[in-house]
């Protein structure tokens, strides 16, 4: 990070974020992120200012070598393709940064999808949590199933469908009809085949950020590390809220702080096209150019969205909490004023 912004530093003079933007060939749409660059380099002492009186050069970092990478990525779980990925994101910085190089090139090499599950699904974080998100998405169809047969759940943005797997494995023998979306035809025919031998899952386009408003009824809808792309978390958590039947339950995965080798490397995905606007404008995260919101900023949030928080994992205590990942459930409550619904009468 440092070695790509320190030569727009050049000198002891204070320069504007434009200014630097500008002398690194920063794409517009990245530039949400060289400011996530500049205050996390500032915090280690690297450089000195703020974003609203610009920025000097202050001193070097340590630049790790490059096994300490993969040394570190196994000490926490990772896996070899992904201390390779992190490498070269950062080896390719300023390509990625002026859009000469897109992210996607480096995390699906060929359309291979071995670097993408050993990000989402082969570590001991997210196989801690989609292990638990699949348990409790089973405990909830089981609660559930004398009301609602089938029980109707919805998937947003399954990408890769890491965290399917966990949760159709739990549901075998149980009564579902599952809807697995994202935004991508890649991954929905990717999926078609991987899930071939669930005759109660379907498959289809759904953007959250558009097409919630026009969902029918579900009973659970499992959103793993996809609702940080909101435009307005209180506005989507809220949709959620409403297309969900009285008793149902949202369960969700998200990382909750932002690390430096995540703001070099997959927080390029998150950079909005053309002709959007950016995740978090409006919304609690106004002002910081953050993705990632708190642990305690999700259950606000859950809680002023209608929903009842009811589990949070992994504790405090546990080892896994130090990777600052979090599975949440939120129920929405029975209410007599909720109507009926639409496919059953039920309330």
């Amino acid at each position: 990070m440092l070695a790509a912004v320190e030569p727009a530093l050049s000198g002891s003079d204070i320069r504007t974020v434009d200014d630097i933007a500008a002398r690194m060939e920063f794409a517009p749409r990245h530039r949400w992120l060289l400011r996530q660059w500049l205050r996390a380099l500032a915090a280690h002492g690297s450089v000195e200012g703020d974003s609203d009186r610009g920025y000097r050069y202050a001193g070097p970092v340590r630049e790790p070598a490059r096994q300490d990478l993969v040394e570190v990525c196994a000490d926490l779980g990772y896996s070899r393709p992904l201390a390779t990925f992190l490498q070269a994101s950062d080896d390719h910085l300023t390509e990625l940064a002026s859009d000469t190089m897109r992210l996607q090139e480096l995390l699906f090499p060929n359309g291979d999808m071995t670097t993408a599950e050993a990000a989402y699904r082969d570590n001991l974080s997210s196989r801690y949590l989609n292990l638990a998100a699949g348990r409790a998405v089973a405990d909830l169809v089981d609660g559930l199933r004398g009301d609602r047969s089938p029980v109707r759940i919805l998937e947003l943005g399954a990408g890769i469908g890491g965290t399917t797997d966990d949760v159709t494995a739990a549901l075998s023998g149980l009564p579902v009809e599952y809807h697995f979306t994202d935004v991508s035809t890649f991954f929905l025919e990717a999926a078609k085949s991987r899930f071939a031998d669930y005759p109660w899952m379907r498959f289809g386009l759904v953007d959250m950020n558009a097409d919630l408003g026009n969902q029918p009824r579900y009973d659970i809808v499992i959103a793993a590390n996809v609702l940080h792309n909101a435009y307005d978390i209180g506005v989507t958590l809220g949709q959620l809220h409403d297309l969900l039947n009285p008793g149902g339950a949202v369960v969700v995965i998200e990382t909750c702080h932002a690390h430096c080798e995540q703001l070099t490397s997959v927080h390029f995905l998150m950079s909005p096209g053309s002709d959007q606007p950016h995740a978090g404008l409006t919304d609690v995260r106004a002002g910081t150019d953050r993705i990632f919101l708190t642990e305690d900023e999700w259950r606000e949030q859950l809680v002023a969205s209608g929903f009842t928080p009811e589990l949070v994992l992994p504790e405090a205590d546990h080892p896994v909490a130090m990777l600052d990942q979090r599975v949440f459930l939120g129920i929405r409550p029975l209410s007599r004023l909720d109507p009926p619904d639409a496919a059953t009468g039920k309330e």
